[in-house]
């Protein structure tokens, strides 16, 4: 059974300017339901994450920064929100989504979070429309609660997921591999512990190629007992933000081949969204949505 974490964005009042890169969280949901690839049953709401299992990826002062709206206008501004006592609230929720994901995984061989893939977020700072990175807590619950040995974060967002190469730096039992634009945000790159540089431009022929020689690499390296997939769309030729070659029937393809490379390890998955900002919603919607139609095609 495939369960899926909602993400409380209704929660949030912000301006008209800030509401296109979250509107995709109330209609991807819709969009599953109507075309009946899922049911109300499959999705459920979580409450906010413990502050004892943030402490493992984040500073308690910085905790203590966010929840006390102390942020500096410099630090703000390097988030991209508007900071509120209603978006602390939401990213306390997204966390414990992902965190009850690897429940759901471990007991049903998958589960996705709607919202998810905050991986810019480091260890005493948010960046990029990241505040906690939900994908470093859970794998820190997942190594603590259910006494994991091997994770692989498997990162195919467009931009490299710098704050949780930070963090999961010397976590021996997480291997974070992330395949990004080159020449994207962030401009300062982290050290995965693979990372595959990807030119401006690239087509999907040459994408696709590039994550099934490294899915071979890992495949032959690494026997994940969990993995977490950051599936950003931003990826897409049609992304304002992307600067990559890919059409949409590529990254459903790069969909298939992660879920298939994880099915081929037998190994739990725990998909989270990640990006995605192209011109039109209903491109965005529907890469997403094809993530779920992959994942329930092949797990």
């Amino acid at each position: 059974m495939l369960k899926i974490s909602f993400d409380p964005v209704y929660i949030l009042k912000l301006p008209e300017n800030h509401r296109f890169p979250i509107l995709k969280y109330e209609l991807i949901p819709e969009q599953l339901l109507h075309e009946g690839l899922v049911e109300k049953d499959n999705f459920f709401n979580p409450v906010p994450a413990n502050d004892i299992w943030i402490e493992k990826a984040h500073d308690k002062e910085y905790i203590k920064k966010l929840n006390n709206l102390d942020l500096s206008k410099s630090e703000i501004r390097k988030t991209g929100f508007p900071l509120s006592k209603e978006l602390i609230y939401r990213e306390y929720i997204i966390t414990q989504g992902t965190i009850d994901c690897v429940d759901f995984a471990i007991k049903y061989g998958m589960s996705a979070n709607i919202a998810g893939g905050t991986h810019h977020a480091f260890r005493d700072r948010g960046e990029g429309f990241c505040l906690f990175n939900d994908v470093a807590v859970a794998s820190f619950y997942a190594l603590e609660k259910h006494h994991i040995k091997s994770i692989l974060i498997i990162d195919l967002d467009v931009h490299q997921g710098n704050g949780t190469a930070s963090i999961m730096k010397n976590i021996k039992e997480v291997f974070t591999f992330s395949m990004h634009g080159e020449k994207n945000y962030p401009f300062h790159k982290e050290h995965s512990d693979l990372d595959i540089p990807l030119k401006d431009g690239i087509n999907g022929k040459d994408y696709l190629k590039k994550l099934e020689e490294n899915l071979i690499l890992l495949g032959d390296k690494l026997s994940p007992e969990l993995i977490f997939y950051v599936s950003g769309v931003d990826i897409l030729n049609t992304d304002k933000l992307g600067r990559l070659g890919v059409n949409r029937e590529d990254c459903k393809t790069r969909d298939e081949m992660v879920f298939e490379f994880a099915k081929k390890c037998k190994s739990p998955i725990v998909t989270v969204m990640g990006g995605g900002y192209s011109e039109k919603i209903y491109d965005i919607i529907e890469a997403h949505c094809n993530t779920f139609k992959s994942m329930l095609k092949i797990i």
